[in-house]
């Protein structure tokens, strides 16, 4: 009976021991929770901003909201899955394009125009992408640098249609739509409706990127080899990330037009396909949130350092090979590597 005891007692100290959370378990429940507040507190400060900030920096906050939406759909591309575009602008491009052009022939309401924004993204990512996941590495970049130049090329030469260098400007913003009474000329009003359709595209977004079809993308940027002899069609599944990238882009460039009270060639150049990477690159692209920090690092160094002296590319090329070379995984990433280290 003692023995019974004793064994008994043994296992309940076990089982106790077992049920308790250790060390690691609780430190992580606790990062977890700090991480919570932290969006928590954020979100709240990104309502509050209009209220509290002089409209200089409502503008700001609206350009990086939108370009974080850019470059976080270029990490569906880039971080996900492997894949290194450099003709992320045309989406981003054609979106900005389609809003104007339907705001100033039909005064559409602003939440049809950018659905329609998606869906011309859309098919272009698809039809772009099917020529480009047929390739690898850097033929797959420079294939869709090809495009991307293709497009901007038509838009800037088609001026009949989209009026050349020029571009499509005197366009107003009548209503949103769904029945809402919203004033969108106020830089405040819109910036609010930026932000709601920011969260709620990065919210579809990042269950996109969390369910079976986002684990193996990942699964693909570490071996497609090796996920190819487990029956997975590749290319199948790098189309279809390159055109679910392409409408998140697009719906980016919907919210950018209205913005920025015109639709350019500029939107659609290689260049702007140079800004996204950049920012991912920056804020980290094995994180969902890593485009959004580079985001406002790039939007808000370019323009703290534009304010200070004419030689401001320069500037900001040293300070982003700094960033590069001693921020490998970007800066989100080395401060989470930080928080892990420390734990």
């Amino acid at each position: 009976m003692q023995l019974q005891d004793k064994t008994m007692n043994g296992s309940g100290a076990k089982a106790a021991a077992m049920a308790a959370p250790g060390p690691d378990a609780s430190r992580s429940g606790m990062l977890r929770t700090v991480s919570w507040v932290v969006a928590v507190v954020v979100m709240a400060l990104l309502v509050a901003l209009p209220w509290v900030a002089p409209y200089f920096y409502i503008f700001i906050a609206t350009e990086v909201l939108i370009l974080g939406l850019l470059a976080a759909s270029f990490n569906l591309v880039f971080g996900y899955t492997g894949m290194l575009s450099f003709g992320h602008a045309a989406f981003f491009g054609i979106g900005s394009y389609a809003v104007a052009m339907l705001l100033q022939a039909f005064q559409w309401p602003l939440l049809l125009c950018l659905l329609a924004a998606v869906v011309v993204a859309t098919l272009l990512a698809l039809i772009i992408g099917f020529f480009c996941v047929r390739l690898n590495e850097v033929y797959f970049a420079m294939l869709t640098l090809a495009f991307g130049m293709m497009v901007f090329s038509v838009a800037h030469q088609w001026r009949s249609v989209t009026n050349g260098s020029d571009g499509i400007a005197g366009f107003t913003v009548t209503s949103f739509g769904l029945g809402l009474d919203i004033q969108l000329g106020n830089p405040s009003v819109y910036y609010h409706v930026v932000l709601a359709m920011v969260v709620i595209a990065a919210a579809v977004l990042y269950l996109i990127c969390r369910s079976s079809f986002g684990l193996i993308l990942r699964a693909i940027r570490q071996n497609p080899e090796r996920v190819a002899f487990c029956g997975v069609n590749v290319r199948a599944y790098r189309l279809a990330a390159f055109t679910v990238a392409g409408a998140f882009a697009g719906l980016a460039g919907g919210l950018m037009a209205p913005f920025l009270r015109i639709a350019s060639p500029e939107l659609l150049h290689w260049s702007m396909s140079a800004e996204p990477v950049l920012m991912t690159i920056l804020g980290g692209s094995g994180y969902f949130l890593g485009p959004f920090v580079g985001a406002g690092m790039f939007v808000l160094l370019e323009t703290w350092i534009t304010s200070m002296t004419q030689a401001w590319m320069l500037v900001l090329g040293i300070i982003l090979a700094f960033m590069v070379m001693f921020f490998r995984r970007g800066l989100l990433g080395t401060i989470l590597d930080w928080i892990r280290e420390r734990k």
